[in-house]
């Protein structure tokens, strides 16, 4: 494809030289510096933009970690326009607490960054035999997100520090108890109704269209009888997945990695605590702190003298109210799990010991150790399945990550054919036929996949039957297509779709008669008429629905109470309509005391999320916060 710009590269650069200097005469440096830059601001905040670049790498790398935490996450979930939309929220959201938390001078420390590198999951399973990290295997993991280490601790660094944004109100929202129960008992209200439905298809025989109705019903829903655009394809795929089924292991290396890594193979060590916790306030005063840490003092001179009545001082005494009332017992746990202080003390003392005063973020603990749990020790043969599989799959992303650029090289430089590539590569020449711009019902894997079949429909894909740009259809996936015959969409005979047509007009005619027949009997209903057909009274909340469709719930609990019986009419859409009388407004049920805890703990967590919603809303408009690019019409529904 090269030779003839090689072969005359003289005359080229000749041709390029008198188009480039006028235009450098013309527009100066600055707009070629501009149109290089990082694409078009698709929102801004506190003065500063944010690109569509910035906006497709943020997506890239949420797509990427939803894939690899959830690898049988439908692909075009990941890829419609709700979602890329979501991710531009995320991304707003953080440069507003980014840029808050730098406003409020709220930093996060060296020891504070290596503390919540410690507790990260991924990164743990990443130490050595003797505890040390695998520094080229933690490379190789953030490499996954287009990050360097560094890049990736100031991602991290940054989150924390945007966290004591939002956690500065979540952490001090309450709710009082009798505030809490007002709202509680009013969302678990119970209602006395009787319901009447006006079904459509009870209507549908009294519907006869002419043939002059059937045919303007066609002419004014064109759109609703069109073949689709299609296209009969060929596509290649890339899939670590397969290369990874098609790898040999050496038995050497099998045994090689298991003496390496069987410790960390046969899993952690967990250990079982019970603590006594004493909170002392954010910013409290040094005598404040001093007292609680002499109550904390004489609690822990009391279980010393006595370990047995450790559960027993702990439900009295302690503050932490998730373990408090199972006498302080917080189950096992692993490495990482808790803060730092805590965890170090835990993993020193012997079973049965109980620690000194221990200070952490949270306030003083006193710690038994119940349990030890060491994993069980596996034979080679009985862990070699496993060391098998993980071999593979660390040698499939590495012959993936080297073929990933041959296969875009040759799919696009030798677009008019994917041979190339399926030669070079081995790789099987795939065909589909039918396929159409959107995922159809049912379909799954790269077909399925919305960016790819975007790239399918293009316009020189279509016109000039190129093949497409490699696309990232899964996690390590790489496929291009090509369109190899094209049909565009066009509109039905009116003789083909007869009957389709038909039984859309008719469920349209049925489900206005439903609803003309249900308002009239409602205003019959309302001016005393007698309240027969009606179905027999139940009581229905939101924790008991009876089988009420969502809407005809909602109306009936939203109904006045002030006088009844009350009467809503509800429309449902194509399927009619209904009739809801409510009869009595009823208290919820009788709770037990340990629920009704539960409950308004849950609300007050509730109250402090909305006060946090609200407070970032404050710091959207003190910051101008500002989404340049509209919001999908499916998204804003849902969001209303």
């Amino acid at each position: 494809m090269f030779d003839s710009i090689r072969n005359h590269k003289k005359y080229l650069m000749g041709f390029l030289m008198i188009l480039i200097i006028p235009s450098f005469v013309l527009f100066g440096i600055e707009g070629y510096t501009r149109l290089d830059g990082a694409g078009e601001a698709v929102a801004t905040v506190d003065g500063t933009e944010i690109t569509q670049v910035e906006w497709d790498q943020a997506h890239q790398v949420e797509s990427q970690r939803l894939r690899e935490a959830m690898p049988t996450l439908d692909a075009k979930l990941l890829d419609s326009p709700e979602a890329r939309y979501a991710t531009l929220e995320r991304l707003v959201r953080d440069r507003v607490l980014a840029t808050a938390a730098q406003k409020l001078n709220l930093f996060t420390s060296d020891q504070r960054l290596a503390r919540e590198l410690q507790q990260n999951e991924a990164i743990a399973a990443l130490r050595k035999p003797d505890g040390t990290l695998d520094v080229e295997a933690y490379r190789a993991l953030v490499a996954r997100q287009n990050m360097t280490p560094e890049m990736f601790e100031a991602r991290v660094r940054a989150d924390l520090s945007q966290r004591q944004v939002s956690q500065s109100i979540v952490g001090s929202g309450f709710a009082p108890a009798g505030l809490a129960n007002v709202s509680l008992n009013a969302f678990f209200e119970r209602r006395e109704v009787q319901v009447a439905r006006f079904s459509a298809t009870d209507y549908a025989a009294r519907v006869k269209p002419t043939d002059a109705e059937i045919e303007a019903f066609y002419n004014a829903n064109g759109p609703l009888f069109q073949a689709p655009e299609q296209a009969d394809i060929e596509y290649l795929v890339l899939d670590a997945s397969a290369l990874q089924a098609s790898l040999t292991l050496n038995e050497a290396d099998v045994r090689a990695y298991y003496d390496q890594n069987a410790g960390r193979l046969a899993g952690t060590e967990e250990r079982r605590a019970s603590h006594i916790l004493l909170t002392v306030p954010a910013g409290a005063p040094a005598a404040d702190k001093e007292a609680i840490r002499a109550k904390a003092a004489t609690l822990l001179e009391q279980v010393r003298k006595n370990p047995a009545s450790f559960a027993e001082v702990a439900k009295a005494n302690s503050q932490d109210p998730g373990s408090a009332v199972n006498g302080g017992d917080l189950d096992f746990f692993s490495r990482g799990a808790m803060v730092k202080p805590f965890e170090d003390v835990v993993y020193a003392l012997p079973k049965g010991g109980i620690s000194d005063l221990v200070e952490t973020e949270f306030g003083f603990h006193i710690i038994q150790l119940t349990d030890i749990k060491s994993p069980p020790q596996r034979s080679f043969e009985a862990m070699k399945p496993e060391i098998e599989a993980e071999l593979r799959q660390q040698q499939a992303q590495k012959q993936f990550a080297e073929a990933a650029e041959t296969f875009s090289n040759l799919v696009y430089e030798q677009a008019d054919s994917l041979k190339p590539a399926a030669d070079r590569l081995k790789l099987e020449i795939r065909t589909a036929q039918g396929v159409q711009r959107q995922p159809q019902t049912g379909s799954t894997g790269v077909l399925a996949n919305e960016r790819l079949l975007a790239a399918v429909f293009a316009p020189d894909a279509v016109d000039q039957k190129r093949n497409t740009e490699a696309i990232e259809t899964g996690s390590n996936q790489l496929v291009s297509a090509r369109v190899v015959k094209h049909s565009p969409a066009r509109t039905r005979p009116l003789d083909e779709v007869r009957e389709s047509v038909r039984t859309r007009l008719v469920a349209q005619r049925s489900a206005e008669l439903a609803r003309e027949e249900g308002d009239k009997q409602l205003q019959a209903w309302k001016a005393g008429g007698a309240a027969t057909g009606l179905s027999p009274a139940q009581t229905v909340s939101r924790e008991n629905p009876q089988g009420l469709p969502q809407t005809v719930l909602l109306a009936a609990l939203s109904a006045d109470p002030k006088s009844l019986p009350a009467w809503v009419g509800v429309p449902l859409g194509a399927e009619g309509y209904a009739v809801v009388k409510v009869e009595k407004v009823l208290p919820r049920t009788t709770r037990e005391a340990q629920a009704l805890g539960q409950e308004v703990q849950q609300y007050s967590q509730w109250w402090a999320t909305a006060e946090s919603l609200a407070y970032y809303d404050t710091l959207k408009e003190r910051f101008k916060a500002k989404i340049l690019v509209a919001e999908p019409a499916t998204a804003a529904v849902a969001a209303r």
